[in-house]
């Protein structure tokens, strides 16, 4: 198990629920865009946020945005520790930094400082795309090796000072790199693990690479806290997330839909079914698992791990819950009557 650090007041790791992630991706000057999108992102599910702050009028929004948000601020920074330093004093809850790009150790030692009185944990974030020359040119690449060796020598840099509120990233757009790189990190700390692909491109592709390698990180035990990077609106990546999580199986916050692939005994429309009961169960937040299915003959036996679910057939279909039939219903009612039930739960 990894230690844990708290991100204004949201524990990460040591076993604490996976918390979700995401960026905003406003002009973090623009202080009215910034706190609108950010709202928007908690609506959907997102727990800790994270701003850019490439220079000084960056920074000097971050306490006005700060103070008009209700989930924890996280900026990113690189290369400049003044711009570190000036966060913090704003009341940022985590700084994203590589301590090796900030200049001689004076300069690690002062942020260093200001975040252990402030309490704000420090992430260091890396990235297969910004390695340093010299790993390039040992491991002949970004590979999970030279990943992990780099994040070790920011760590020590932090650990120098006596800095030890640290998780960690190693992000390729590699998904076999990304996980070896945390499988290997993994073996040798017990640091916090921030997990996900970066660079995974639009929704289609990008969710199917954060699912492998989030999920599958997941599925070994690895990771406290998740982002999915999508060239999307950042909202997206908040709801990919939540059903990565939820397909690991290690968060349930809301209902989860199952549904049969259809085959030539379908005699619905199962696809458009499924699509509804979809739509309507954004508007639900018991942790239940629905099931949607095509054949009346199989349907409540293959779902019956399902906690309610409904099994189309020609003309009339099945209303079932934990896999014991409740009654027939006409084919077109079979939708509204299943929400009826679950109103009932």
């Amino acid at each position: 198990m990894t230690r844990q650090i708290s991100v204004g007041g949201v524990p990460v790791g040591g076993g604490a629920a996976v918390t979700i992630q995401s960026m905003c991706n406003t002009p973090t000057q623009d202080v009215a865009a910034t706190v609108e999108q950010i709202r928007r992102l908690q609506a959907a599910g997102c727990q800790i946020v994270r701003v850019a702050v490439p220079d000084q009028e960056a920074a000097r929004a971050v306490g006005a945005i700060r103070e008009r948000i209700s989930i924890p601020l996280v900026v990113d920074i690189h290369f400049d520790y003044k711009l570190a330093l000036a966060c913090v004093a704003a009341g940022c809850d985590k700084v994203r930094i590589n301590p090796g790009n900030i200049g001689d150790s004076a300069r690690v030692k002062a942020v260093a400082d200001a975040c252990r009185q402030r309490g704000v944990p420090i992430r260091v974030g890396v990235n297969g795309g910004s390695l340093e020359k010299p790993l390039l040119a040992k491991y002949g690449g970004a590979t999970a090796q030279a990943l992990v060796e780099s994040a070790e020598g920011h760590i020590r840099l932090l650990e120098r000072w006596d800095f030890d509120q640290i998780c960690v990233s190693m992000k390729s757009s590699s998904v076999p790199v990304t996980m070896e790189a945390y499988r290997l990190f993994a073996q040798r700390h017990d640091y916090p693990l921030h997990i996900g692909v970066t660079e995974t491109g639009t929704p289609q592709m990008g969710v199917l690479k954060s699912a492998v390698g989030i999920g599958g990180l997941l599925a070994m035990g690895i990771g406290d806290t998740v982002r999915v990077s999508l060239s999307a609106d950042p909202v997206q990546e908040v709801y990919a997330a939540r059903d990565i999580l939820k397909a690991a199986g290690v968060r349930r916050d809301g209902p989860e839909l199952i549904a049969c692939p259809t085959c030539g005994r379908t005699r619905v429309d199962l696809i458009a079914m499924a699509n509804e009961v979809e739509r309507r169960l954004e508007q639900v937040d018991k942790p239940i698992t629905v099931a949607v299915m095509g054949c009346a003959v199989n349907g409540p036996g293959e779902a019956a791990a399902a906690d309610v679910g409904i099994a189309g057939g020609d003309g009339v279909g099945l209303l079932f819950r934990k896999g014991e039939i409740v009654k027939k219903v006409p084919q077109e009612e079979l939708v509204d009557q299943l929400f009826a039930l679950i109103d009932t739960m």
